[in-house]
C-alpha cells in the first residue's frame, strides 16, 4: 500500500500553523506552502453525468480554477458551465473541441470523464500537451490503449491518476493495510461483485443526428458508425464499439481494489463464463458474467480472483450490490462502497470502519498534491496501476468474447499463444485519429 507521502502533511494548515507557532518554518515547508497557494487551471472534458460531480470536486479543493468546460453536447456543455459559474464566480470558456483547450499554455491538467473509448487517447493528447491528466475509469478502451497511456506519462513526467477513488478513502487503505501487514495470514483468494438491475436498451433505429450532439467528435478516434437512437447518452456502455460492458463500468472498482489487497500484478491464466441473458435488445456486452483470474502456478504462490457480474438483478454476496472480501489463513475481510469489516476464522467479527468523510475529495486532493509535488510524485491511483486493474478488465472480456482460456506473460499481461484473443489487445482508428505518443 502507497505510504501517505510527506506532502500531505506539509501542505495542511495544521502542520503550517503549528511550525509558525514556534516561529519557526523549514524552507521545505515554505516551498510546499507556495506550491500549495499556487492556483491550478484545468479542463474538464465530458460533463453529462460524471463529469458534472468532478466539476464540484475539483472546486472544492482551493486554489483550482475550471478555465474551460468541453463537451460535444451542447446542453450539457451550457449546464456545467453555469454550474461552474455559480461556484466559482467567473465564468469558464465552453468548447466543443478540448484539444483546443489544450492548447492554452496556462492550463495545468485535463480531467477526462468522456466516453470510454476517448479515455486513453485523450490521455496521451493531455500528457503530450504537457497536460497532468485525470481520467476516469476504465482508463482505455483496450490493453494497447493502457500501455499507450503508460508510456505517455512517463515520456511526458506528468501526473495521472485513474478515477478509482478507493485508493484514496481512509477505511479502505486501512483495511489495505491491515491485509499487508498479516492480521489474515496469507491471503489466497479474492472474490469481487456488482450487481443492478439494468433496464433493456431496445432496438435502435436510424434517426437524424440531433442539433445539440456533434456525433462526429463524440466518436472522435473510433472508426465511425451511423448515429442511432439508442446509443447517446450512457447506452454505448454496452456496444463493444465504445465499452466496456459492466466488467469496465464498474467491475474495475472491485478488481482494483482486489489486485491492490492481493499484492498482485498481471495474471497468468484467465477463464470466463456467462452470457446475455435478460433482454431481447442490441446490447452486445454480458449481463451476466463471471471470470476467474488466477496469479502465479504453484503451490505456495498462488492467488485468485473471481468476478461476478449481474446486470439485471441487484443481489449480490450477502443482498449487497457491490463488494469484495479478501479470504486468508486467520480469516477474511469483506469491503464495501467506503470501508471493511475483518472477521476470525470462525467469522466472528474483529474490527470494523464503515468509512466516513469525502474520499472522492481526497483522492482528487492526492492527485492535486502530486501536481504540486513535483514530476516525480505518483498519485494514489497512478496509470500504471490503472493500466494494470483495466487489463484484468479487457482479459476477461476477451476470454468470453473468444470462447478462450488465456495464458498470460506474468511479466506484461500479454496473452500467448492464442492468435484469435490477441486480435482484440488493440483496436483500429478512424483515420488521422492514431494515438501517438
Amino acid at each position: 500500500m502507497p505510504a501517505l507521502p510527506r506532502r500531505e502533511f506539509l501542505q495542511s494548515s495544521a502542520t503550517l500553523a503549528a511550525a509558525g507557532a514556534f516561529g519557526v518554518m523549514s524552507e521545505q515547508a515554505v516551498a510546499q506552502s507556495k506550491a500549495a497557494s499556487d492556483k491550478l487551471t484545468a479542463v474538464v472534458m465530458g460533463v453529462n453525468g460524471r463529469g458534472g460531480a468532478l466539476c464540484s470536486s475539483f472546486l472544492g479543493q482551493s486554489n483550482v480554477e475550471i478555465a474551460y468546460i468541453a463537451d460535444v453536447d451542447s446542453n450539457a456543455l451550457d449546464r456545467a458551465s453555469k454550474s461552474v459559474a455559480d461556484r466559482q464566480g467567473k465564468s469558464p470558456q465552453g468548447v466543443v473541441d478540448f484539444r483546443k483547450a489544450l492548447d492554452d499554455k496556462s492550463v495545468d491538467f485535463l480531467v477526462c470523464a468522456a466516453p470510454n473509448h476517448w479515455h486513453a487517447p485523450a490521455t496521451i493528447l493531455g500528457c503530450s500537451a504537457g497536460k497532468h491528466v485525470y481520467v476516469e475509469k476504465p482508463c482505455s478502451h483496450n490493453p494497447q490503449e493502457g500501455e499507450w497511456a503508460v508510456e505517455a506519462a512517463r515520456k511526458n513526467k506528468r501526473v495521472v491518476q485513474m478515477g478509482s477513488q478507493r485508493r484514496s478513502y481512509a477505511a479502505i487503505r486501512e483495511g489495505i493495510a491491515k491485509l499487508h501487514a498479516g492480521e489474515l495470514g496469507k491471503v489466497l483468494y479474492a472474490r469481487t461483485w456488482y450487481a443492478n438491475r439494468r433496464l433493456e436498451i431496445g432496438h435502435g433505429k436510424p434517426a437524424d443526428i440531433p442539433t445539440w450532439l456533434n456525433w462526429e467528435l463524440w466518436q472522435g478516434p473510433a472508426p465511425e458508425k451511423p448515429y442511432l437512437d439508442n446509443i447517446v447518452h450512457y447506452k454505448w456502455h454496452w456496444k463493444w464499439h465504445w465499452g466496456n460492458g459492466e466488467l469496465g463500468n464498474n467491475g474495475i472498482h472491485a478488481l482494483d481494489v482486489a489486485r491492490w489487497g492481493l499484492g498482485v500484478d498481471y495474471a497468468t491464466r484467465v477463464s470466463a463464463g456467462g452470457g446475455k441473458y435478460r433482454w431481447d435488445d442490441d446490447q452486445e456486452t454480458l449481463d451476466t458474467h463471471l471470470v476467474a483470474f488466477d496469479f502465479g502456478d504453484k503451490q505456495g504462490d498462488g492467488k485468485t480472483i473471481l468476478w461476478e457480474g449481474l446486470s439485471w438483478s441487484d443481489y449480490g454476496p450477502g443482498g449487497s450490490t457491490f463488494g469484495v472480501s479478501f479470504h486468508g489463513e486467520k480469516g477474511s475481510m469483506v469491503m464495501g462502497d467506503n470501508g471493511y469489516t475483518l472477521y476470525d476464522e470462525k467469522n466472528k467479527e474483529v474490527s470494523k470502519d464503515p468509512g466516513k468523510g469525502d474520499g472522492m475529495a481526497a483522492h482528487v486532493a492526492n492527485f492535486l498534491a502530486c501536481i504540486r509535488g513535483g514530476q516525480d510524485e505518483r498519485p494514489n491511483a497512478d496509470i500504471e496501476d490503472g493500466h494494470k486493474s483495466t487489463l484484468l478488465c479487457h482479459l476477461g472480456n476477451i476470454a468470453v468474447r473468444t470462447s478462450s482460456v488465456l495464458t498470460c506473460d506474468p511479466k506484461t499481461g500479454h496473452i500467448l499463444n492464442n492468435e484469435k484473443a490477441a486480435a482484440l489487445w488493440k483496436r483500429e482508428y478512424r483515420p488521422g485519429w492514431e494515438p501517438k505518443v
